[in-house]
């Protein structure tokens, strides 16, 4: 990369991660603390709060990465911030589970995540757009983990609106990075090609990874609508869920670096389908646990928790490299609006879907749906193409 490639991909990255960090923060704490509020002793409700902000990102991600197209990617991506920052201060001052709903719904409305991406896309040559691409999903999987430990004890001091404070001001330096850090837009030309959103939805390996973005993002959601209950049902104290993830986190990123040696030998599509078969072997082991009529073993559920960071993070950091990989050059841009809108749709899904579950069927049901959504992920994912490796600029 040139240092402008470097700068561009490490600010853009620093603006998902400030921004995920505030999205996450609440995830391992959230089914604990909402029962708090009025309205919180309907799980169904909680989830569907948990999860409502994935729905109006999934409406606003293509609109708004249109507008950026038309009035530029930084304006769109300000307008989006203050958006968010806007609802998290809404769901700070809640006093009611419709309150946070409404925060939570406004937060979703600030979607910059295409126009960020299609910035980077601006900002980088193809060449070495992978590497960003591939930079930029790590960083939401690193600040997945890091809400994951820090969530616990901050909720513990300060509660769910001294969380929303910190996700507005984090949003707020966002901003900062925007203005005074990511480099100029470069110029824009109007006969510059235009893909058509239809040229992605007919692309079958592009489906494969919309649907794997949906899935993965619906999991993830539902099971922390289960998985902090089981560990205090463990024994474990909410204070101390960070004793859990903190050594989970740490090893699955060193674990991580599997990924990137496969990805040079050219087996990415042998990493992507051992990752998701991961996250499905997670599901079963959180089933069996949930069935049992004793109380989960704390160290099981430690070991399964290493095992899906590993898994999820291997597919946050290579399924957008992927898809900026497989698109057609003219279709770039729409491919990963596209592929943002899943992601939200998979985020709103998992909420309200873990809350209906865990109402209807408890634990055992919501492992059991979820596992099937695994296996038949990766089914689907099985017939991808391997993705031929690129040459670095150069041609060394």
């Amino acid at each position: 990369m040139t240092p402008l490639e470097r700068r561009s991909s490490l600010a853009l990255a620093l603006i998902f991660a400030l921004r995920m960090l505030g999205l996450f923060l609440v995830l391992p704490v959230f089914a604990l603390e909402a029962r708090k509020y009025t309205g919180g002793d309907d799980p169904a409700l909680v989830g569907l709060a948990m999860g409502i902000y994935g729905l109006t990102q999934a409406v606003l991600q293509l609109p708004l990465g249109m507008a950026s197209d038309r009035f530029g990617r930084k304006r769109v991506i300000v307008l989006g911030l203050l958006v968010f920052a806007a609802g998290s201060l809404l769901a700070a001052l809640a006093d009611s589970l419709g309150g946070l709903l409404a925060g939570r719904a406004l937060q979703g409305a600030g979607a910059v995540s295409a126009a960020v991406t299609a910035l980077l896309a601006d900002q980088t040559r193809e060449g070495v757009r992978t590497k960003a691409m591939a930079l930029v999903g790590g960083s939401i999987g690193l600040m997945f983990a890091v809400a994951l430990v820090a969530g616990p004890p901050l909720a513990a001091r300060f509660g769910l609106p001294g969380i929303f404070g910190l996700t507005g001001a984090l949003a707020l330096a966002g901003i900062a990075v925007v203005l005074w850090v990511v480099p100029p837009e470069p110029a824009r030309h109007a006969d510059a090609p235009r893909g058509r959103l239809a040229d992605v939805w007919r692309h079958a390996d592009l489906l494969r990874l919309n649907l794997g973005v949906f899935v993965l993002h619906t999991v993830q959601l539902a099971m922390w609508v289960a998985v902090p209950a089981m560990l205090v049902q463990a024994g474990l104290p909410k204070s101390d869920h960070w004793h859990i993830y903190l050594p989970a986190v740490v090893l699955s990123f060193v674990a991580m670096g599997g990924l990137f040696s496969l990805e040079r030998a050219g087996r990415l599509r042998g990493a992507l389908l051992g990752a998701i078969g991961l996250v499905l072997v997670v599901q079963a082991g959180l089933g069996a646990l949930a069935v049992g009529a004793a109380a989960p073993s704390l160290s099981l559920l430690g070991g399964l928790l290493f095992l899906f960071f590993c898994g999820f993070n291997a597919l946050e950091a290579s399924q957008p490299s992927l898809v900026s990989r497989t698109a057609p050059p003219a279709v770039r841009g729409a491919a990963l609006g596209a592929y943002n809108t899943l992601q939200s749709l998979g985020l709103f899904a998992g909420g309200a879907l873990g809350g209906a579950l865990l109402r209807w069927g408890g634990a055992p049901s919501l492992f059991m749906v979820t596992g099937l959504l695994c296996a038949a992920w990766l089914a689907v994912a099985w017939g991808m193409r391997p993705v031929a490796r690129q040459a670095a600029p150069g041609g060394r």
